[in-house]
């Protein structure tokens, strides 16, 4: 019988650390789940160490945890205010660009101040498509870990400013079906109503709206439907 409820003990704070790490990775924002800086890394691991001996250890009281997680995210959040008001907290916490390449010369100093080899350089370079550090006039690892590539002028993508063009502006696409649910203030926002839905449908011989898993509408008002498949298609690489 206690081992049935120690399980549900488990269960009842597996379940509440969860609902609190979501509250509070709310909270922090959405930095935590994306450009992590290193501070921002140690109140991740350190909240989901926390959580984790709350769900585990049952002889642990259950309002320690959350005290210490609630430390931890009052922290971040006043970390991510101060950063964000003064230039040098951001530049302590946060750290500064370096330039790892200046004008095709490898600075190996700053690399040595990274702690980055010149193999890791060299793949990450590959990663972004350049094979060939000739072809790179700067790269500067940013703040996040990310290397940021200027490529030489001559090797860099052609633009329609290149070729005197003037292409019309482009926006964004509405989703005006999602699993085949019509998205109803999309429409109303791009001007349209299910009437105007319903005619595009036909013209492309769709039936029912069921069956659209994503359907867009651009600003030229170009519609595109992408139909759920039903049958499993063929692996062409079995």
């Amino acid at each position: 019988m206690d081992i049935f409820m120690d399980i549900g003990e488990i269960i009842i704070r597996s379940v509440i650390s969860v609902a609190v790490l979501f509250v509070l990775a709310k909270l922090m924002g959405s930095k935590q789940i994306s450009q992590l800086t290193f501070f921002d890394y140690v109140i991740g691991i350190s909240i989901g160490s926390i959580a984790a001996d709350m769900s585990a250890d049952t002889e642990l009281p259950f309002h320690f945890p959350l005290i210490a997680m609630g430390v931890y995210a009052v922290i971040a959040v006043a970390i991510s205010v101060s950063t964000n008001k003064s230039i040098k907290m951001r530049r302590f916490m946060n750290g500064t660009p370096s330039i790892l390449i200046d004008r095709g010369r490898i600075l190996r100093e700053n690399l040595k101040h990274e702690k980055i080899d010149l193999n890791e350089l060299l793949c990450q370079c590959r990663g972004q498509g350049y094979f060939n550090l000739a072809d790179i006039d700067f790269a500067i690892l940013e703040t996040n870990g990310k290397l940021s590539i200027l490529p030489r002028s001559d090797k860099r993508p052609v633009t329609p400013e290149d070729m005197n063009l003037t292409p019309p502006e482009e926006g964004l696409c509405a989703n005006v079906v999602i699993d085949g649910q019509v998205m109803e203030k999309h429409l109303e926002a791009i001007g349209k109503n299910r009437e105007w839905l319903r005619h595009q449908m036909k013209e492309q011989k769709i039936k029912d709206v069921s069956d659209i898993i994503l359907a867009t509408c651009d600003t030229n008002g170009n519609f595109s439907a992408y139909l759920k498949n039903e049958t499993k298609p063929k692996n062409l690489f079995d």
